[in-house]
């Protein structure tokens, strides 16, 4: 099977940026292309040209997250401008009666993109140690970034399909439940200081999603409250992370993913220890995460639920995560 591929170029001028596209806007590059627009956003951008002078494909999807971007723009009071819209693109805003909403540009040169602001889906770059919890990390091709509320929502089918493909064929499968995942999630994102963080090449390659617990001024009650009572008890940890998902995709590449994404989602969070529960059968997923550094510490009786899940630990890199 030949995966579609697009490159992205960035290059900011005081607030306005250029965003040079060079590949296929498809299925498989729109999330890619999504997180892009949204993270100029959230830079503070207030004009956005897409540069589409090589982008060789765009289908009805692709416009889709185009129109969407331009309207997010909107929202913000800021524009999205196309430069040099291929002829496929062009039919399709003429098709869906879409010009006047996303407009195009006249044709003229624009700023060349500089290499110093070369953003790409394929290139690694080495980490900087001045970067926000929100600007993306890329590494051996692989970049991590932390979706916000509203693109957590907006991705939410993309991250389902990913959990249904990371146990495909696995025992696992039969613990996995696409409306349930999703309930989860939902439930999940409106916790304080939710946090969900991707890793994407050209497509989505895994994601970890998770809130902090912390007994100072907390008011914990109900299951939040035993919880942090079992966990404080077990490992003298007054302060953690519920990583309620981790996820990786069967890449060649999956343990070094899932394990980049727990540690900067703890790192994030400002915290050294991360929990989760499994059910006691689910063998293969308690093996995935033994195999991404996690300690499982036995069944807990007296969380809500008909079966005592099993409770698994991880700490941050160096750092013990259980009282011995």
């Amino acid at each position: 099977m030949i995966f579609s591929r697009l490159d992205i170029h960035r290059r900011n001028r005081g607030e306005r940026t250029l965003v040079t596209l060079a590949g296929d806007i498809g299925p498989a590059t729109t999330p890619l292309l999504r997180a892009a627009v949204e993270q100029c956003l959230l830079d503070g951008v207030t004009v956005i040209d897409i540069d589409l002078t090589t982008v060789g494909s765009c289908d009805a999807r692709g416009l889709d997250v185009l129109l969407s971007a331009a309207q997010r723009a909107d929202r913000a009071h800021a524009r999205l401008r196309l430069h040099h819209p291929c002829a496929q693109i062009t039919r399709l805003l003429d098709a869906t009666g879409s010009t006047s909403l996303l407009p195009t540009a006249p044709a003229s040169p624009v700023p060349p993109a500089a290499s110093d602001d070369f953003m790409s889906a394929a290139t690694g770059a080495p980490e900087d140690p001045a970067r926000r919890p929100d600007q993306p990390v890329l590494k051996d091709g692989i970049r991590l970034r932390r979706l916000t509320r509203w693109q957590a929502e907006d991705m939410r089918a993309d991250i389902a399909d990913l959990a249904a493909e990371s146990v495909a064929g696995t025992t696992g499968e039969r613990y996995y439940n696409r409306r349930d995942f999703l309930h989860r999630l939902s439930i999940t994102a409106r916790r304080p200081s939710f946090a969900l963080l991707v890793a994407e090449t050209t497509v989505l390659v895994g994601c970890a999603f998770g809130f902090p617990m912390s007994s100072e001024g907390s008011g914990s009650r109900g299951s939040d409250g035993t919880l942090q009572e079992i966990i404080q008890r077990l490992t003298s940890h007054a302060r953690f992370v519920v990583l309620t998902q981790v996820v990786a995709h069967p890449h060649v590449q999956h343990r070094d993913i899932a394990r980049r994404l727990q540690q900067h989602l703890l790192t994030d969070l400002h915290s050294s220890l991360g929990i989760t529960l499994l059910h006691p059968a689910d063998r293969a997923g308690q093996a995935a995460f033994s195999s991404w550094g996690w300690q499982n510490i036995g069944e807990v009786v007296g969380l809500p639920g008909s079966v005592a899940p099993c409770v698994l630990t991880l700490s941050v890199e160096g750092q013990p995560s259980a009282r011995r």
